[in-house]
């Protein structure tokens, strides 16, 4: 016992502070930033190297609901157009707002007031595994460690949709899924959130286009937030969250 306390002392606090005070390896791919002015006419380079389509020309725009941040077309554009930072906040109300198009960043709207009284302080949710590979279910899981910790802000995963006030679901919908993803969310009780996390949730990612997957979540039920990344940071997710809810400015 006194070695586990002796061991906890020098430990130390180790939750992080959100928002974080310090900056995210250099490693990490976050929003991008567009400069389309520096773009070469009849140039494709960028475009050909994208694996979900998720970049269109004329002018430049990057779709952060199709894209995987392989960061590929960075590195294939001769011009330095696309540049991705250490942003993570990415999160957006509208699927139509994760369309960027230059270096202005986007932010989440929070929802009406008399659904932040209902869930502002203490929201409950269930996840949905809706055909993922598991790296964004593992990147939400990692939210309840001891280092993002996001049950200090009342947010927490409940084994029951009929406990919860709303789903969190990742990947792209496979038709095995289509059934009990919809029967899911009606079993959570009126008013309900959806949050839709990764590329595969918001437009089928790597998978679109497939017979077997659905293609995302919208199609099958309404999405309240949409958090991209392949997989999201935990750090994008909550970020997005806490938006939602009014908790950050």
């Amino acid at each position: 016992m006194w070695k586990l306390l002796k061991n906890r002392i020098e430990q130390g606090y180790r939750t992080q502070d959100f928002p974080p005070v310090q900056p995210l390896p250099k490693q990490y791919r976050g929003r991008p930033k567009l400069y389309p002015e520096r773009c070469l006419p009849n140039c494709d380079q960028c475009i050909s190297k994208c694996p979900t389509e998720a970049l269109k020309t004329a002018p430049l725009e990057l779709d952060l609901a199709k894209c995987v941040f392989c960061g590929a077309c960075e590195e294939a554009c001769p011009q330095h157009a696309i540049e991705f930072t250490s942003d993570y906040s990415m999160a957006a109300r509208r699927i139509e707002d994760l369309r960027v198009i230059d270096d202005t960043p986007q932010r989440v709207d929070a929802l009406r007031k008399e659904r932040r009284r209902l869930f502002g302080r203490s929201l409950k949710l269930r996840e949905v595994s809706a055909g993922s590979c598991n790296g964004c279910d593992l990147e939400i899981q990692a939210l309840g460690n001891i280092v993002f910790d996001w049950s200090r802000f009342g947010i927490q995963i409940v084994a029951s949709p009929r406990h919860s006030d709303g789903l969190i679901v990742t990947g792209p919908v496979s038709r095995n899924m289509e059934l009990a993803l919809r029967k899911t969310y009606e079993a959570v009780p009126d008013p309900r959130l959806v949050i839709a996390v990764g590329a595969c949730a918001l437009s089928g990612g790597v998978f679109a286009g497939s017979p077997a997957v659905c293609g995302g979540v919208a199609p099958m039920i309404p999405v309240d937030l949409y958090i991209p990344g392949c997989p999201p940071h935990p750090l994008t997710i909550l970020d997005g969250i806490l938006r939602l809810l009014n908790r950050l400015k």
